[in-house]
């Protein structure tokens, strides 16, 4: 499948920019290199720069002496996207967390956020208020993997599902995910342009973040989240050694591409 089949929508100025600073290190580049590398990117050098002076007025940069650095937000978001991006799993022993909203009453935009919470955790809704995922994650941050993903206004269970096969093709619909996912990972490894490869790594970090990280008891068969995974890191280390390695450091393992 080529790069232009996952009918990714082209990134904007912005999101090219806060790629490429997310991929150096330290995320700071000067404005000469960002317009040259924008060029490369299908950026023209007066649409970055236009982009690059609202990103500051807008808090995404910091700007001195000709140099662009990202804002201490973009940095917090990157190492929790990194830690999203590999979630790091423990033995499966049959037991499920489950969480469930006790509080009522809830507004709109708590319930939003709380849906928004939960996903990010890996978890998925049974039905209205009861969220449930194989306890085979260790906590983001450490700690109690039992009580850190419980949410304000909700109690937390261990159980023990009668069928965990059935209930897992219940919460997640994993052919189209894995669907996904492989064509994502064709995109990756077919011939394209940089701004072509740029989008679909974007759309990676997308899909990779919503990954239900299962147990290998319950995931299917050649389940694709591994492969799509390592490809994204070959694509990243590339992108570091072909496009950034001139001009200053690399984090070779900072997420290289954001869509927003």
């Amino acid at each position: 499948m080529s790069v232009s089949q996952t009918a990714e929508r082209p990134l904007s100025a912005r999101s090219v920019a806060l790629s490429l600073l997310l991929g150096a290190r330290p995320p700071r580049l000067d404005a000469r290199h960002l317009t040259a590398l924008g060029e490369l990117f299908d950026v023209s050098a007066a649409t970055m720069r236009v982009a690059l002076s609202r990103m500051v007025s807008a808090g995404d940069l910091e700007v001195a002496n000709g140099h662009y650095t990202l804002a201490a937000r973009h940095i917090e978001r990157q190492r929790i996207t990194e830690s999203l991006l590999h979630p790091q799993r423990r033995p499966y022993d049959g037991m499920w967390r489950m969480i469930v909203v006790v509080e009522r009453g809830r507004a709109s935009q708590q319930r939003a956020a709380l849906r928004t919470e939960m996903t990010q955790a890996r978890y998925a809704e049974l039905r209205e208020g009861v969220w449930l995922r194989p306890d085979n994650l260790h906590a983001p941050r450490g700690g109690d993997p039992v009580t850190a993903a419980t949410p304000e206004g909700a109690q937390s269970f261990t159980t023990l599902p009668d069928d965990d096969r059935a209930l897992t093709r219940q919460l997640w619909d994993l052919p189209a995910w894995a669907s996904r996912a492989n064509d994502l990972l064709a995109a990756l490894e077919s011939p394209g342009r940089p701004i072509e490869h740029l989008t679909t790594a974007a759309a990676t970090v997308r899909h990779l973040r919503t990954d239900p990280a299962l147990p290998d008891e319950l995931a299917p068969e050649h389940w694709p989240a591994d492969r799509l995974r390592w490809a994204y890191e070959e694509y990243r280390a590339d992108l570091s050694t072909r496009y950034l390695g001139a001009t200053t450091d690399i984090d070779a393992s900072a997420p290289a591409a954001v869509k927003e």
